[in-house]
């Protein structure tokens, strides 16, 4: 049976500009095997082009862009989709830009049909302007709900969920959160899959992530296999908090290796984590997607 994976990055293969051991290995195996597979990311400043070279740098070499799929090219796709005739007013970096221009979505500062919030310096100058455009008409769409950027182990940067709740607050308009979880992202990275598998949808697509609220909760609503790592931003001590849960823990992707090479994947419900004590983090570890955590509980009369 033919399995597609769709692979988180920071937290999965590198942390801090230092490949994960044991990912390298895991990714030739994924090569040499034939088994097609697309890098997801939220991060909406970077191009296929630029996590390309930045595996490079880190000891992956070779890759192409058609192996990268993040919330800017999602946030084209969609738009193009479902409204292709539309024009933007963006606040966001070059891979969000440039997405947009492939697709031919034209920049508009007068009167667009949505303000487009990703990653990026959010001036007061362009928050003030989005904040009119919405007014006037136009619908507030982010490229992902996180409202944190890792980075470092101990910095952060404010991420496109944030800027799109500031504008939400100012304007009383809600804002729609295209990336992980919605399952839009997932719906079109499979599409991404059967194009590297030669046109055919693999028969299993099995996401590989770190983060319970976006990676899993996004691979279980959209109906596919949820393989959390315990390398990021999730501690096995953690998982008895969340009502759905993974289809299996792993200690990271290099438990998938030999299965790979073997063609022989363990039971679903085989859990490599729990062969070997694991030392409990405990952490507090703030999520960039604490919002729809919030999202999901009823609202305050």
């Amino acid at each position: 049976m033919k399995t597609g994976y769709l692979i988180d990055m920071d937290g999965v293969l590198y942390r801090e500009n230092q490949l994960i051991p044991g990912v390298r290995e895991f990714v030739e195996a994924l090569i040499e095997t034939g088994s097609p597979f697309i890098f997801l990311t939220n991060n909406s400043a970077p191009t296929p082009e630029d996590l390309s070279v930045r595996l490079g740098h880190l000891g992956i070499p070779g890759l192409s862009p058609r192996h990268f799929y993040t919330s800017a090219l999602n946030t084209a796709d969609f738009l193009s989709e479902t409204h292709p005739a539309c024009t933007v007013f963006v606040i966001g970096e070059g891979g969000l830009l440039n997405a947009l221009h492939e697709h031919k979505i034209a920049n508009d500062g007068i009167a667009p049909s949505y303000v487009v919030v990703g990653e990026g310096t959010a001036t007061l100058e362009k928050l003030a302007k989005a904040h009119t455009c919405i007014e006037r008409g136009a619908r507030l769409l982010a490229t992902n709900p996180d409202n944190w950027c890792p980075v470092s182990r101990d910095d952060t940067r404010p991420g496109a969920g944030a800027t799109a709740a500031f504008l939400e607050a100012s304007t009383g308009r809600r804002a729609y959160y295209l990336g992980k979880p919605n399952g839009y992202m997932f719906h079109r990275a499979r599409r991404k899959l059967a194009d590297l598998a030669g046109g055919t949808l693999p028969e299993e697509t099995v996401v590989i992530g770190d983060t319970m609220e976006t990676d899993i909760r996004g691979a279980i609503e959209s109906g596919l296999q949820a393989y959390l790592v315990l390398t990021g931003s999730t501690s096995l001590d953690r998982l008895a908090e969340y009502v759905y849960q993974p289809t299996r823990v792993l200690r990271s992707v290099a438990d998938l290796t030999d299965e790979l090479k073997s063609g022989k994947p363990s039971s679903r419900l085989d859990s490599p984590v729990y062969a070997q004590p694991q030392a409990s983090d405990t952490r507090s570890l703030r999520h960039p997607s604490k919002r729809l955590a919030r999202l999901d509980q009823p609202p305050q009369r």
